[in-house]
């Protein structure tokens, strides 16, 4: 008899670095003994507290701490939430990228404006390919979403296989390539599936997700129902499905196309010269060339559609776009749901569009590209997976898809509510978490990476909250003598002009609390900034409520 004594496998680790809490900033590393994987690398846009952050990248931490062992990003789609953060991670781990050939395509643009493009190994993959990475192999599986070219990953490894669905919906009628790759799901669960990490975005809503050809048919209404109008359609940038449509539309109706947006301009660049857009000759024109023709043979498509300040569409709403000016008779086209947090941005457009006379259509010209309950489902019973991990979406919505695979008879105790930074061990056997690594958000502001901390954050909410208070003195050297001062410097606290008695007030209070401190012969410059601190924080708490930040300067001569 013949005893294999070392025989035992190791657990799979699935450590999601971010993307649990939210929807943005999506990437998960996996992990089988001295191989490391990651899937999407994205990023998230600051909150509105989050004063002067232009970006939100995750925490790499121990991405960095195990650099050795990283094999390489698979991306399964071209979306800001699953690529933007990888110029800036790659400067700390360069190592190849692997994703479908849009995806790449959008990948490669971003570096190239970073100046990275030569610094970075990048491998387009078809569906249906399986790449070979350290201990892990990895195949890229065609879904259906609101970018082309998007893939669930199925994830091979010796502890089992999961699959990752990306973003995702079911589209039996996509307006771009072929409909979802059911029948490799079902093959996959037939062989058995460990988990499934399955998108969660639209988890809460009941049915289907309408396919994406139905917004063809509104637009074709709209653009009968407006034939005297000049037409302006706002909507997401990557969604190169809805920028064919109406383009498709455009050019029945006999009207030029112009694109407008930095990053709309981008992406159609990429995906034409790709394949994955087909513009009719003669249909896009310059923003320069609208003069040429009248406004009812016109559409601009644009950014803009959430509201964002710096877009297209917000500088023509407020009459600062340099080239397009809002007129009475336009029609505007919001062809987009609002982001959760993008409400309040989106209807101030729109009120500042009515308010120029234009006409707006916000209802019934988008639908989601993530799947609903009954496409969950779907994906559930074709993979029949042991363990449940719900991803990408708020808690809520993680929660929700939680109680879909409950509804479909799987065992609550494999379904896993894991956060980010949580390290998942898991194999047939079992699941647990077994520890935790950073994770979070780095932010970028400017060139500055990761170099506004908490303690900066939380400086520039007190100072948006409540202003800042500079004293200025002057201090003989050696004696301590006051020559001059303080002074009082407030910037955001209250009106200068219209608190004088106030201001007075401080000022008087100052004069003898300095006074009596170099009386005393108190010259130690920490002691007098503590006192200056603590008595006029005491005053200005006492008349106004307010917590200004303090800042006592004392310049010796």
């Amino acid at each position: 008899m013949r005893f294999l004594a070392n025989t035992k496998k190791s657990k799979l680790k699935i450590i999601p670095l971010g993307g649990l809490e939210a929807i943005g900033m999506n990437i998960t590393a996996f992990e089988y003994e001295d191989s490391i994987i990651v899937v999407d690398c994205g990023l998230a846009f600051p909150e509105d507290d989050m004063y002067g952050i232009d970006l939100c990248i995750p925490d790499i931490t121990y991405l960095k701490d195990n650099i050795d062992r990283v094999k390489g990003f698979f991306i399964t789609h071209g979306h800001e939430d699953h690529i933007g953060a990888l110029p800036y991670v790659l400067r700390e781990i360069n190592v190849p990228i692997y994703a479908t050939k849009l995806t790449i395509g959008i990948i490669d643009h971003k570096l190239g404006e970073h100046n990275m493009l030569n610094k970075v190994k990048r491998k387009v993959v078809k569906y249906g390919q399986h790449i070979n990475l350290g201990c892990f192999r990895v195949e890229f599986i065609k879904t259906n979403h609101s970018i082309q070219d998007a893939a669930a990953l199925a994830i091979y490894s010796p502890a089992g296989t999961v699959v990752h669905t990306g973003d995702f919906k079911v589209d039996y009628t996509p307006v771009y390539g072929d409909a979802i790759d059911l029948q490799r799901f079902g093959e996959i669960g037939k062989k058995g599936v460990l988990a499934l990490m399955c998108d969660s975005t639209n988890a809460e809503r009941p049915g289907f997700t309408m396919t994406e050809r139905k917004v063809g048919k509104t637009f074709e209404s709209i653009f009968s129902d407006h034939t005297h109008q000049r037409i302006i359609v706002a909507t997401f940038a990557s969604n190169v499905d809805r920028v064919q449509q109406i383009i498709n539309t455009a050019y029945k109706f006999g009207r030029k196309v112009v694109v407008e947006g930095r990053s709309m301009v981008n992406i159609i660049s990429i995906a034409s010269e790709l394949g994955y857009l087909n513009i009719p000759d003669n249909t896009l024109i310059e923003v320069d060339q609208l003069k040429n023709y009248p406004d009812e043979k016109t559409v601009l498509i644009t950014t803009g559609s959430q509201g964002e300040p710096l877009a297209a569409l917000s500088r023509m709403a407020n009459g600062i776009h340099r080239k397009v000016k809002i007129q009475p008779n336009d029609l505007i086209v919001f062809s987009s749901n609002p982001i959760p947090g993008n409400e309040k941005a989106v209807s101030k457009i729109i009120n500042d569009l009515y308010r120029q006379s234009a006409d707006v259509i916000f209802q019934d010209t988008h639908v989601s590209g993530h799947a609903c309950q009954e496409e969950i489902k779907l994906i559930y019973s074709l993979l029949h997976p042991k363990y449940a991990i719900p991803v990408h979406g708020e808690f809520k919505h993680r929660k929700a898809q939680a109680g879909v695979a409950a509804e479909l008879g799987m065992d609550k105790e494999h379904i896993l509510m894991i956060s980010s930074g949580d390290v998942l061990e898991i194999d047939e056997n079992g699941a647990e978490v077994v520890g935790k690594v950073p994770a979070g958000s780095v932010f970028v502001d400017g060139l500055g990476v990761g170099d506004v901390g908490n303690i900066v954050m939380r400086d520039r909410q007190h100072l948006a909250e409540d202003g800042i208070i500079i004293v200025v003195l002057t201090l003989q050297a050696g004696s301590g003598q006051l020559l001059a001062g303080p002074d009082i410097v407030s910037r955001g606290f209250v009106y200068v002009r219209g608190s004088e008695s106030l201001m007075d007030e401080a000022q008087k209070l100052l004069n003898e609390h300095v006074t009596g401190l170099t009386d005393r012969g108190i010259t130690d410059w920490g002691k007098i900034k503590t006192e200056i601190k603590d008595s006029l924080g005491e005053f200005v708490w006492k008349k106004t409520k307010r917590r200004p930040m303090i800042i006592p300067i004392i310049m010796e001569v």
